[in-house]
């Protein structure tokens, strides 16, 4: 009886519907979204080795305000003398990697090039290890190479494959980089794709390689830290500030002149930041359901008034109060269950085609899915009450005679 009375006034439902379907639809959209993005984001935040931290000029914050910014901007860079000076007294460390990258740039091999957006990374060996990156073949990049400033170079698999032939072996072969030629010694192993950005899309060189092509001063250095173990990881972190702090002359009680960052630190802003946004999304979802609970409450006291007689006859015949509420209740409830039923079918189809366009793997928010249909019925039940109470209270000879 309840679908019927639905069907019957197709186009009022389907406009009460609407305010439920946005509502869900925006919660459910959103949290499939993230849920899918998730994963594939942290993998991303997740590129250094275990026990490994970063210190470099500027912060990590999701959430940065302009003048934040400007301060940072404003800092001192990190010079080679002071990334030196850490990789000499920080003793609870096992290995400081430093580095220090320009993007943007073309590699070229006999007439063929890249695209302008390879991203050339200037090392110590230490970052192989800090960063876990995996040479596929040829040999890594040594102590020799960085103190004799040998013009040598690891390639990203995607620059292989832009510019050399499948049967070309690029290790020995020379490869120009701006004015500077550089020997391939190495191959990077294969990353693959991640939120869209392809991750082999690189290439590596010793450090005072880099600064006899670009200068040494230009450019701010970032130290890589792998800690002894997890256990001392902290300690470490600490051990590493002082010994920052004290060669850059920060003064007591001042705040660090440079960012320190984790695995976990990233992943915890990450999660922080979408968290307010999650809030957002459901601040404004719940004004959306509230504005569609005040929609189906209307269509009912108008159900109601259309169908006194109705009321009327089956209260003749025998129909209790309880029978009443019950009918006009059920038909609030499946009214907002249909709309949030469209609602989280159309969130996870919008949320997922987000997912698959960043790559990230395709996901169904279980527990989104219950709180939706849960708040729905609960809509349903809370705005339908009156109309159905109203109903059944109806005095049964004055509904009959109504016209």
């Amino acid at each position: 009886m309840a679908l019927n009375a639905i069907r019957a006034s197709k186009l009022r439902s389907v406009l009460t519907l609407l305010g439920v379907v946005v509502g869900v639809f925006s919660i459910i959209s959103v949290m499939t979204a993230v849920g899918a993005l998730k994963g594939t984001i942290e993998s991303a935040m997740s590129q250094l080795g275990a026990n490994t931290f970063v210190v470099q000029k500027f912060s990590i914050s999701f959430n940065s305000s302009p003048e934040e910014r400007r301060r940072m901007w404003n800092r001192r860079d990190i010079t080679l003398a002071q990334a030196n000076l850490v990789k000499e007294r920080v003793s609870l460390a096992d290995a400081v990697g430093i580095s220090v990258s320009r993007g943007g740039r073309i590699v070229f091999w006999e007439g063929k090039r890249t695209n302008p957006n390879v991203q050339l990374a200037a090392i110590t060996p230490e970052i192989l290890i800090t960063n876990e990156l995996t040479v596929k073949t040829g040999r890594p990049i040594t102590n020799d190479d960085v103190n004799l400033g040998r013009n040598v170079i690891i390639l990203g698999a995607a620059v292989v494959e832009k510019i050399f032939p499948p049967n070309q072996d690029p290790i020995g072969q020379s490869v120009r980089i701006d004015r500077s030629l550089y020997q391939v010694i190495a191959v990077f192993e294969k990353k693959g794709s991640l939120l869209g950005t392809d991750q082999d899309n690189y290439a590596v060189i010793p450090l005072t390689a880099f600064f006899h092509a670009y200068g040494k001063d230009r450019y701010s250095l970032s130290l890589a830290v792998k800690a002894l173990d997890k256990d001392v990881l902290d300690d470490a972190i600490e051990q590493t500030r002082s010994v920052l702090r004290f060669a850059r002359k920060v003064e007591p009680g001042a705040e660090d002149d440079f960012g320190i960052f984790t695995n976990d630190s990233l992943i915890k802003q990450f999660n922080d930041f979408t968290f307010y946004v999650r809030l957002g999304v459901l601040v404004v979802s719940s004004i959306a359901l509230l504005a569609a609970g005040v929609g189906i409450m209307n269509i009912m006291l108008v159900s109601v008034t259309e169908r006194t007689r109705e009321i009327g006859i089956r209260k003749a015949i025998g129909a209790r109060r309880k029978d009443i509420l019950a009918q006009f209740m059920t038909e609030a409830v499946i009214l907002s269950e249909l709309g949030g039923i469209v609602g989280i079918v159309l969130g996870i189809a919008g949320g997922n085609i987000v997912g698959v366009i960043a790559d990230a793997d395709t996901v169904i928010p279980w527990d989104w899915v219950l709180i939706g249909m849960v708040v729905c019925s609960l809509v349903g039940i809370v705005f339908g009450v009156y109309p159905a109470w109203k109903a059944s209270t109806l005095d049964p000879i004055e509904a009959l005679r109504y016209e």
